[in-house]
């Protein structure tokens, strides 16, 4: 059934049955019955329309740095745009980069070609593809900012351009949450400045990330959303759950916004843990925190 795929994108770029938490940054996850890598936006067409023709359930993804996938894994294909899909050209003041790509690499990329904006990158584990779609930020900047133009494929392969006022971006949200296309392109706008300052921002924004969040552990980043007029970390410390654990999923003791796993973590683990840190917020609070990371697969 999958050889029509495989001749699309070639027998090295399609596996069987791999476990997800090879692949998420949460070390979690239950095996996905077909993964591809397409190499280019043609290839991604190809297996689009393939998969609508097939009938054929599809989840695509990147670095899986925000993504909790449950121990059953996914069914159908999944299609993963990350190394094989990171190309990138740096013209003037422009970086015209595919969605592989990871965020922190287009910062560092865009220090070495002295072009500033995007410093408030560094250190998130992320694709350019991801952060579009969740507009991401960090340090009081979002992806929208210098987001110049979109490209992203329909079901049918037709490619579409998105200029900003296309994107719907908000807090944690874009048109692309909504629209169900495949963002495959962007071009980021940056301005010229001194690479010392920017590199000094950096490593100063690198220092603070590295102080505050738990990078030595598995996690998926900010688990909840922040609600209007509270700070998730300060708030989940507050109901005493800083260090709480439910089998191997634990509210990092270092920054409460963060769910470790902490060894051997299921997705179960996790799930029941964001629904006590949720109850709690409810009861103390009356806040409904609402998930920042994704969470998929069969139930």
């Amino acid at each position: 059934m999958y050889s029509e795929l495989s001749a699309i994108v070639g027998s090295e770029a399609i596996k069987y049955n791999q476990l997800m938490s090879d692949y998420t940054t949460f070390q979690i996850g239950g095996p996905i019955d077909v993964l591809v890598e397409p190499d280019d936006t043609e290839q991604l067409c190809r297996v689009l329309v393939w998969c609508r023709d097939n009938n054929m359930p599809f989840f695509i993804f990147g670095a899986a740095s925000n993504l909790l996938v449950r121990d059953k894994g996914i069914r159908g294909v999944g299609i993963r745009l990350a190394d094989r899909f990171s190309r990138f050209k740096v013209e003037g003041e422009s970086i015209f980069a595919q969605v592989g790509i990871r965020l922190s690499d287009l910062a560092r990329i865009a220090a070495d070609n002295e072009l500033t904006g995007m410093e408030f990158a560094e250190g998130i584990p992320g694709t350019l593809g991801g952060a579009v779609v969740m507009n991401a930020g960090a340090y009081d900047h979002e992806i929208k900012e210098i987001l110049a133009e979109v490209d992203a494929v329909d079901s049918d392969g037709r490619i579409i351009n998105f200029k900003p006022e296309d994107m719907k971006m908000a807090y944690r949200q874009s048109v692309f949450q909504e629209n169900k296309m495949t963002v495959v392109s962007a071009r980021i706008a940056l301005s010229h400045s001194n690479k010392e300052l920017i590199n000094a921002k950096m490593q100063e924004l690198r220092d603070s990330r590295a102080s505050k969040q738990p990078l030595d552990k598995p996690s998926a980043g900010s688990v909840f959303r922040r609600p209007e007029g509270y700070y998730v970390g300060p708030m989940v410390e507050k109901l005493g759950l800083k260090g709480f654990q439910i089998g191997g999923a634990k509210v990092s003791k270092k920054h409460a916004g963060f769910i470790i796993n902490a060894g051997n973590a299921t997705a179960a683990d996790v799930l029941a843990l964001i629904e006590e840190v949720q109850l709690r917020a409810r009861q103390e609070f009356g806040v409904d925190l609402q998930t920042e990371i994704r969470i998929v697969g069969e139930e």
